[in-house]
């Protein structure tokens, strides 16, 4: 991540496009319905999208054809659910494309499906499950944005495989070689980035917990200094 242009055939990029159309469109309807509802939260929608975009530019080399770098998808995941962060990544990753040279417009189906999509609904996931097995807010926090993060990474090695399977161990091999060289560098991108996500959610209540409140982060009657006690668990 990114899968660099024209790297992948032509078929297995055409096929993951196809694979991630639903999940944009349904993000697409997911984003209007949000700033129709809750209009109040258009900034901070915005500022989930460029948390995303900042982070996922930081490109630190990990293997041929891709690179390694935190996603920031997990705080827009978490504050507005998985099919928003698909729009907003399908976004970012074009803007990269067009104007960083991040990837590319061939493979954008594929780093689409991988940071958009998969890592999105794992962070939520993570999320949830930890909040229901009574995890404080700041726990949910941490693990989502680091284990989202893993997930994208486990879903382009498999991409990579499928697209470059080992000629000796098959695509089975092939998956074990590519995570393997992105765990060097991705295990540390993904703790740290869970802590920075973490920092970010900490701001957030201190500054705007009316606002968490109406994305339902944060109970009804909560006050801000129990609010910042409960993300310091």
């Amino acid at each position: 991540m990114h899968i660099a242009e024209g790297y992948l055939p032509p078929l297995h990029a055409a096929a993951w496009g196809v694979a991630a159309a639903p999940f944009v469109i349904h993000g697409a309807r997911a984003v209007v319905r949000q700033v129709r509802d809750e209009p109040d939260t258009k900034l901070l929608l915005g500022a989930a999208g460029a948390f995303s975009f900042v982070l996922s530019a930081l490109k630190i080399p990990s293997v041929t054809g891709s690179c390694s770098h935190p996603t920031g998808t997990g705080l827009g995941a978490v504050l507005f659910r998985p099919p928003v962060m698909a729009l907003l990544g399908t976004i970012v990753l074009f803007f990269q494309a067009v104007l960083l040279a991040h990837g590319g417009l061939t493979t954008l189906g594929a780093n689409v499906f991988s940071m958009a999509i998969v890592g999105p609904w794992v962070a939520y996931g993570v999320y949830r499950l930890t909040r229901q097995l009574g995890g404080g807010l700041g726990l949910g926090v941490f693990l989502a944005a680091a284990l989202g993060d893993l997930a994208t990474y486990c879903v382009t090695s498999v991409q990579l495989a499928l697209a470059f399977p080992d000629a000796a161990s098959g695509i089975a091999g092939a998956i074990v070689k590519f995570s393997s060289i992105f765990a060097i560098t991705q295990i540390p991108l993904a703790i740290s980035e869970g802590l920075l996500t973490l920092l970010v959610v900490r701001l957030l209540v201190r500054i705007s917990p009316d606002e968490l409140r109406r994305l339902r982060i944060l109970p009804a009657a909560s006050a801000t200094p129990a609010a910042s006690k409960e993300v310091d668990a």
